[in-house]
């Protein structure tokens, strides 16, 4: 498998820094995981977006799937699309309230958000606790700690394994997800202190405790702040984690 990151700055874009946008490939399939802010001209920078073969959304708030409406109107007013778009409708593997949340925000005004429905292009799948097979992948999501539904996703492929916390808290479920993943693209998105609030987050420190009680070959340290010192972060998780570790960067490619 091969990791492209599209964007990486957490909560919001930073100066020339896309939010949360990833791509996974393996076997000739694309795979795209968020669509934060930025992303999407990322990806387009990158190769064509109509080569995503399916889209992974592992929560709703903006800086993971905004540039969800920018892909929409690609897929259905390019003027010569590689494949007909309706019939070849994009697989989009999301929480469960995703059709109706995306449709809002891609409606301009609240007459048109009342009849606008994205399955012209889109076949919405709710993200739940059964594997699936994409392409040549397999995919298995974990309900995570965050202020909305949300999840961490396990991609696996030849024996090889990436996990994906999303944005979560400290949670059982964690340790679970990321067990013996070759790779574990973790969220940090501060630092530790006893004022962070609760099932938001992790810190530097508790992305590397959570590779160390995994079992995780390599740890990249992802969703920072731009407020965040990134060096900080790095320096907490390498404390926490004897193996490798490294700060994701925008447009980092990285072999698993």
């Amino acid at each position: 498998m091969r990791l492209t990151i599209l964007g990486c700055s957490g909560s919001i874009p930073g100066p020339d820094a896309a939010a949360s946008g990833y791509l996974v490939e393996a076997g000739g399939f694309v795979l795209g995981i968020e669509l934060g802010n930025g992303a999407f001209a990322r990806l387009q920078a990158l190769r064509d977006p109509f080569d995503l073969d399916a889209l992974v959304l592992t929560h709703l708030h903006p800086d993971h799937c905004a540039d969800f409406s920018a892909l929409t109107v690609l897929r259905r007013y390019h003027p010569e699309p590689p494949y007909a778009t309706r019939p070849r409708r994009l697989p989009v593997h999301a929480p469960v309230e995703a059709p109706a949340r995306l449709a809002n925000a891609y409606a301009p005004h609240e007459a048109e958000r009342l009849e606008t429905d994205l399955s012209d292009v889109y076949d919405f799948h709710p993200l739940g606790p059964d594997p699936v097979r994409l392409g040549p992948v397999t995919l298995t999501a974990v309900p995570v700690e965050h202020p909305t539904e949300a999840f961490g996703v396990r991609v696996e492929h030849g024996g090889r394994v990436l996990a994906y916390t999303g944005d979560t808290g400290p949670c059982e479920a964690l340790t679970g997800l990321a067990r013996g993943a070759d790779v574990l693209l973790a969220e940090a998105s501060w630092t530790e202190a006893a004022d962070r609030p609760e099932g938001v987050h992790l810190s530097g420190r508790q992305a590397g405790e959570l590779a160390a009680a995994a079992g995780a070959g390599r740890l990249l340290l992802t969703h920072i702040a731009p407020w965040t010192d990134r060096g900080a972060v790095l320096a907490e998780a390498r404390d926490a984690f004897s193996g490798p570790v490294e700060l994701a960067e925008q447009g980092a490619v990285h072999d698993i």
